[in-house]
């Protein structure tokens, strides 16, 4: 299996507590060190005050309210981030139209695709 995330601290913001447990079981098998997570944008906010992460995975949405503030906080500290979204629109904000989106349901060859793209750049 490759090791991608071998050693990488890694940050998931979800709010729905079974993708949640998918993506931790995923980021296991990619070989990563730690994988921690929130489901409010409050909890993001303080993980990302408190801790150093390698890379996150964002929700653009959390139980109804947009994750700008968290973008914005991981942008602030330069941690690359991907998002991932349950939408079918295109909802992305000026100045992050650029980040990779997984759109749920995704595969384990997606989400490992996106982060090998997210990490190597």
């Amino acid at each position: 299996m490759d090791k991608l995330l071998s050693g990488r601290r890694f940050l998931v913001v979800e709010d729905e507590i079974l993708v949640l447990m998918m993506i931790e079981d995923m980021l296991g098998d990619l070989g990563c060190e730690s994988v921690t997570s929130a489901a409010t944008i409050g909890q993001a906010i303080a993980l990302i005050e408190a801790q150093t992460f390698d890379a996150a995975m964002l929700d653009m949405n959390l139980d109804g309210d947009d994750s700008n503030t968290v973008a914005d906080a991981l942008a602030e500290r330069g941690v690359p981030f991907i998002y991932s979204t349950g939408n079918s629109g295109r909802d992305m904000r000026e100045g992050f139209s650029d980040r990779a989106v997984l759109r749920k349901p995704f595969s384990f060859d997606e989400l490992s695709s996106k982060l090998e793209r997210l990490l190597s750049g």
